[in-house]
């Protein structure tokens, strides 16, 4: 509850700032008079919500980003699969790869114009980019840093590939892959906003940059609001995911900020001294070799 009531103090705080620089006009070296107040915001959220153009332009961009990052997810895994079990597909797919990766997806937005007969699908194909690489490099790195111990176990009990690719590859590199789904997720929302703003109809982007072009700052501020506050949710759920799906992994009890308890010293002079431990662990203190003392050393 403590770590709960501090997020909400600092959210709070945050605003609070940002309605004190705006409502007196602080200009100072940034221009904090031509912002809108957290009031005029509020105002305009309110008036959006309660219309139907805002839930259309939140359906829309919703719609885009599930279908090109779950495209993306299973081309992403398959692909960081092959490439780095196979060292045919990387030679040939590598260098390809490699040359298109540092292409920034808004840059292929009029390559989508030409390719694709709808605005629709160019979106869906540049966020399916963007969400791409992420979860292709994430993928490579985390099948090639498997211990080969696992897969030569999986061999010698008569394991085929198949057998390896479920057993072993796929488990052993899901924190990647996952890690790899949280980069891409974020990434997405920052390339189909950029498309919407280009090539877009409707969506949250398109709506965002036409209340920029009537100089509706307010409005604006609501757009970039919507955007976080939808890319938090949907990184988060894919968070969750992944950790549901990596239960078998070992967690620690770590705590930010907190410190292992430090030993009493204070009886030091007294505490006796420890006795040697027998070379034997089957030993018992009395010479005696009990039964569950015997079945522990030959384990």
């Amino acid at each position: 509850m403590k770590r709960y009531a501090l997020r909400l103090v600092s959210l709070a705080a945050a605003l609070g700032l940002w309605q004190a620089l705006t409502s007196w006009n602080i200009d100072l070296w940034l221009r904090f008079s031509q912002f809108p107040t957290v009031t005029d915001v509020a105002r305009t959220f309110a008036a959006r919500v309660s219309g139907p153009d805002y839930w259309t332009d939140l359906t829309d961009s919703l719609t885009r980003i599930l279908a090109g990052f779950l495209l993306a997810a299973v081309l992403g895994v398959a692909t960081g699969v092959l490439v780095a079990r196979s060292r045919l597909a990387e030679d040939l797919l590598g260098p390809v790869l490699e040359v298109i990766r540092p292409i920034p997806a808004i840059a292929l937005v009029p390559v989508a114009i030409l390719l694709f007969p709808s605005n629709e699908q160019g979106i869906v194909f540049i966020t399916c980019t963007a969400a791409f690489f992420p979860v292709l490099v994430s993928t490579r790195h985390a099948v090639r840093a498997l211990t080969p111990v696992w897969e030569e176990a999986v061999r010698t009990m008569g394991g085929g590939r198949w057998r390896i690719l479920g057993s072993v590859v796929l488990p052993g590199a899901l924190p990647g892959v996952f890690g790899g789904l949280s980069v891409g997720i974020g990434v997405s929302w920052i390339c189909v906003i950029s498309a919407e703003m280009i090539s877009g109809q409707y969506g949250v982007g398109y709506r965002t940059w036409q209340d920029y072009t009537v100089v509706d700052y307010p409005g604006v501020f609501v757009g970039m609001a919507t955007i976080g506050v939808l890319g938090w949710l949907t990184s988060t759920a894919v968070e969750l995911l992944g950790r549901r799906l990596t239960r078998w992994l070992p967690r620690t009890a770590y705590v930010p900020g907190a410190r292992p308890p430090r030993p009493d010293r204070s009886d030091r002079s007294v505490t006796p001294a420890a006795a040697p431990a027998p070379a034997d662990p089957a030993e018992a203190p009395g010479g005696a070799r009990s039964e569950e003392a015997r079945d522990e050393h030959l384990v």
